[in-house]
């Protein structure tokens, strides 16, 4: 395995585990579908029906989300997969278009948002016309009838980045860095924010943190908001984001102005990478997308072909931080989703083996 799900913080894996390689499929791709006809057991006799439904097709960390959930649909067979999303993160949309898919999608569908509470009553009634629910990347809110989670711990997460920024500051820093936050609300993404903050009052104190401020999900918005930060705090020591265009963006403006302060965020976009391998970004910490899809959906599968329940909690997906020691392999894993799956095989074994190992109680979420 490339790391330790078990450990509480983000880690490098050995230069051993990075033999094998893993990635995305492009944005364009993720109205597709797959399978097979081939037969299962139980309710799996005949061909399985089933989709996922994401927030922002035109973004890499739902492209991901999508490979990972086609791949295991693939691998499975006999699975009719859809996959559905907005072209930008537009919350109301995604719910239209959740609901037309557990209409076609009857076996199950996994279900990734940014606006939880829009989505509590579509999932409760899918979920009690018989349609299983699988909530990925963002945990379901009281109400919405869903009761298993696969997902990070964000707040680790975030205390990861500010742990690499702080290896690269000098010893006792002092100065201001400033947060950005795409959507505010998003408890995924708020977590990582807080992790970051208490990592730094906590181990930094003379670091003044400012905002979170909010950076948008439109790549376009996002470096406009960025570009005002950075501006605006001419002096500060680092520049931090917890989403995808956060980390490009950054990057590009860094590059652009020469800034001496530092600057990442989170996800493995093939330009945030770019910025890495050049050294603009000091590291980006990566969710595991892929990963994450393909487990939510190979459990869902698992679970309705052998007629069983779905399991109740949160199963605590693991994350990697990358930087210039490992950026070309993980450059080589965004090739293609076939390279997503070699480079992941071995930490699907495992968790799909010792899933209660990976279990925790889904109000220990965060």
């Amino acid at each position: 395995m490339a790391h330790s799900p078990h450990s509480p913080h983000l880690h490098r894996p050995t230069r051993r585990s990075l033999l094998l390689a893993g990635a995305a499929v492009p944005a364009a791709a993720l109205l597709t579908g797959c399978g097979d006809d081939g037969g299962g057991e139980g309710k799996g006799d005949g061909t399985l029906h089933m989709g996922i439904a994401v927030a922002n097709i035109s973004l890499n960390f739902a492209a991901e989300m999508v490979s990972g959930a086609k791949s295991a649909a693939a691998h499975a067979g006999g699975v009719d997969f859809k996959a559905v999303g907005p072209p930008n993160t537009d919350g109301p949309a995604e719910a239209q278009l959740f609901q037309n898919l557990t209409t076609t999608a009857k076996d199950g569908v996994v279900l990734e948002n940014l606006d939880p509470p829009i989505f509590v009553r579509p999932a409760a009634q899918a979920i009690e016309r018989g349609v299983p629910v699988v909530a990925l990347d963002t945990a379901p809110l009281d109400g919405s009838k869903v009761t298993f989670y696969v997902g990070n711990d964000n707040y680790d997460m975030g205390a990861t980045l500010a742990e690499e920024a702080l290896k690269r500051l000098p010893a006792d820093p002092a100065g201001t860095v400033v947060v950005g936050v795409p959507n505010p609300g998003t408890p995924v993404l708020d977590s990582r924010a807080e992790g970051i903050r208490e990592t730094f009052a906590a181990k930094a104190p003379r670091i003044k943190v400012l905002g979170p401020f909010q950076t948008y999900s439109d790549p376009a918005q996002n470096y406009g908001a960025w570009l005002a930060q950075v501006h605006a705090n001419p002096g500060a020591l680092a520049f931090l984001g917890v989403g995808d265009a956060d980390s490009y963006n950054l990057g590009r403006i860094k590059t652009k102005e020469k800034g001496a302060y530092l600057v990442a965020g989170a996800d493995v976009d093939v330009k945030t990478l770019e910025y890495v391998k050049s050294g603009a970004n000091f590291c980006t910490v990566d969710p595991e997308h892929f990963l994450k899809g393909y487990i939510a959906t190979a459990v869902l599968i698992d679970t309705v072909r052998k007629g069983g329940e779905l399991p109740d909690g949160w199963f605590r997906m693991p994350g990697l931080v990358v930087d210039s020691s490992n950026v070309d392999e993980i450059i080589a894993r965004q090739k293609s989703g076939e390279a997503a799956y070699r480079w992941y095989k071995p930490q699907i074994d495992d968790l799909l083996a010792h899933r209660d190992a990976h279990m925790r109680p889904l109000k220990d979420e965060r």
